[in-house]
């Protein structure tokens, strides 16, 4: 009866004996024969079936080759460690961090997802950067070592920042921040983010090299007058003559930024002189010879090369004081409309003989109002000058008529003679 009790104690101190002896220490509980047989220790490939991926460290990838003792240096299963650095070699110094798996996989040692990585870190590859090695930037004696560099531009670019000479960022105390002016997503250190709004880089200003206009290195002492990069471009421009014509130097006054300097407008045309962005000749010319034949001279200009005859004759028929020249065709339409027609015989002033056909600015000197209407308002400068006989000092009258004809000058048909020297007293 007492000796059952014995009996079960006496097995159970053979159990946790037993137990007490596995070299795979305390906390490993499992079934012998689920690696071993009775034939002794040894594991026999062919009835192992310990399944590993059902501990915290599932086998994947290389790890499925490796041999258990690679990894289990002892007996001691739950001496090994899941983490990577426990059995790898950190080949990049402890600069990237103890997690291997941030970068590498069971499968691979080869890193593909390196754009990833650095745009998680805040610094995506853009632009140039996408083409660059690891090790252009990530400089060590063994070439693995990935110390943080910082991402800011200037952690890589000082030396270019301090060798540039145009324009020279030191002197002009450019920014140190990069990306203020240069475009991080082109392939070389395009500007096209310079904030140049004081000067609209367009159309025709739209260039990358800064030098075109900087000829210095000093960045500040440019002016924004166009005559002071187009200087030559204003002398040598011959169609038209800028320097003849004596046009402005300030090129914006009849030119936009628009590439070949195209289109030109010389506004002030209208009003200086004949309305040709407006009114009637409005988009019915295309360059400036087509009226000013001589390019060296642009106070002559010419109608008559679109008014031709006969229709322009047919069109003036009966009136009187039309003549077929340039001249007279700006007096009477001096804002080319038809409607300006003008006949000076339905003034106090016919126009007769030699005042036919005459510029009409040759009297209406100060406009079209208060023009003198005798012969002396025009002509005094005619009569003081003549000296044969010499008007002045044979105080003959200044009322023209009284001796000369309005169709010519000479001779003197309407002068009475016995009206200042009566012929009949010389013969007493």
């Amino acid at each position: 009866m007492y000796k059952l009790p014995i009996i079960i104690g006496i097995i159970l101190l053979g159990i946790t004996q037993l137990m007490a002896q596995s070299p795979h220490g305390e906390l490993f509980v499992m079934d012998c024969a689920a690696c071993h047989n009775p034939d002794g220790w040894n594991i026999n490939i062919d009835t192992f079936h310990f399944n590993h991926n059902a501990t915290k460290f599932e086998l994947t990838g290389a790890h499925k080759e490796v041999d258990c003792k690679s990894c289990h240096g002892s007996l001691i299963f739950s001496d090994a460690s899941d983490e990577c650095i426990s059995c790898h070699q950190d080949m990049h110094s402890q600069t990237v961090g103890n997690d291997c798996k941030r970068c590498h996989n069971s499968e691979s040692w080869v890193v593909n997802n390196i754009p990833e990585l650095h745009e998680s870190n805040g610094f995506p590859l853009i632009g140039m950067h996408n083409n660059l090695s690891c090790v252009e930037c990530h400089i060590s004696e063994s070439n693995l070592k990935f110390n943080r560099i910082g991402n800011d531009c200037i952690n890589c670019h000082t030396d270019d920042f301090n060798a540039t000479l145009h324009p020279s960022h030191l002197t002009n105390n450019f920014t140190k921040n990069c990306i203020e002016c240069h475009d991080p997503f082109t392939q070389d250190w395009a500007t096209d983010k310079v904030q140049h709004d004081f000067f609209p880089l367009k159309l025709g200003h739209e260039i990358q090299d800064c030098k075109a206009c900087h000829k210095g290195n000093t960045y500040s002492d440019i002016s924004a007058n166009c005559v002071s990069c187009h200087q030559s471009n204003f002398e040598q421009t011959i169609s038209p003559n800028h320097r003849i014509a004596g046009f402005t130097n300030d090129c914006a006054a009849c030119h936009t930024t628009d590439l070949e300097w195209k289109p030109a407008k010389f506004v002030d045309h209208d009003a200086q002189f004949f309305p040709i962005y407006s009114g009637a000749h409005k988009d019915t010319w295309n360059q400036c010879i087509e009226c000013h034949s001589e390019s060296n001279n642009f106070s002559k200009f010419t109608c008559t090369s679109c008014h031709t005859n006969p229709q322009t004759n047919e069109d003036h028929q009966g009136l009187n004081g039309y003549v077929y020249e340039s001249s007279a065709c700006l007096s009477c339409h001096p804002n080319g409309l038809k409607t300006e027609g003008f006949d000076h015989n339905s003034t106090g002033f016919p126009l007769l003989g030699s005042h036919v056909g005459i510029d009409c600015k040759q009297c209406h000197t100060n406009g079209y109002t208060n023009t003198p209407n005798t012969c002396a308002g025009c002509h005094i400068p005619d009569y003081n000058a003549s000296t044969n006989p010499n008007h002045v000092q044979a105080q003959f009258p200044t009322d023209c008529k009284q001796c000369h004809d309005e169709a010519k000058w000479s001779p003197a048909v309407n002068f009475d003679h016995n009206a200042f020297y009566p012929l009949g007293l010389l013969i007493l």
